[in-house]
């Protein structure tokens, strides 16, 4: 059965004798809500297969994630907060433009925070050697996000 067919049949069997074309059109509206991405907000990643644009490899562990969402709409998925850093230095904008939307995964609880308010635990074994883990909230020993990058800058590449 065709899929436009099966949209059609469906709410009948399960509405009843309602109009075919209201609710065939309702239903499809609602299932092509759920295709694509947001247009903001952090991602879904594909563990074990999405893939760092700047380092090239596959974003596996979810405690040193990090996301950036550019001016436009495109996200760029990070295994390490150093690689979103180096790659946002190359780009035409900055972390400071308005429409750019910038996160990290806590490294406690995994949740998306924003990665310029988010606090900075240095020593953390991360997966390029950035060794800087992200938390919601601050604690003792933790920088903010001006200083972390900056060791991270003067680290380098």
């Amino acid at each position: 059965m065709k899929r436009r067919r099966f949209l059609e049949i469906v709410p009948l069997a399960v509405a009843g004798h309602c109009c075919r074309a209201a609710l065939g059109g309702s239903v499809a509206a609602a299932l092509g809500g759920c295709i694509g991405e947001p247009s903001s907000g952090p991602v879904d990643i594909k563990w074990d297969r999405d893939v760092d644009p700047r380092c090239g490899m596959v974003i596996s562990d979810r405690r040193f994630a990090a996301q950036v969402r550019a001016p436009g709409g495109k996200v760029a998925k990070f295994d390490d907060i150093g690689c979103a850093i180096f790659w946002l230095a190359q780009q035409p904008f900055t972390e400071e433009t308005p429409q750019l939307e910038y996160w990290v995964a806590d490294y406690r609880s995994g949740a998306w925070i924003d990665a310029r308010r988010a606090h900075y635990l240095a020593g953390k074994k991360s997966p390029m050697g950035y060794h800087f883990a992200a938390l919601a909230v601050a604690e003792d020993g933790t920088i903010a996000y001006p200083e972390m990058k900056a060791r991270i800058v003067a680290r380098g590449k």
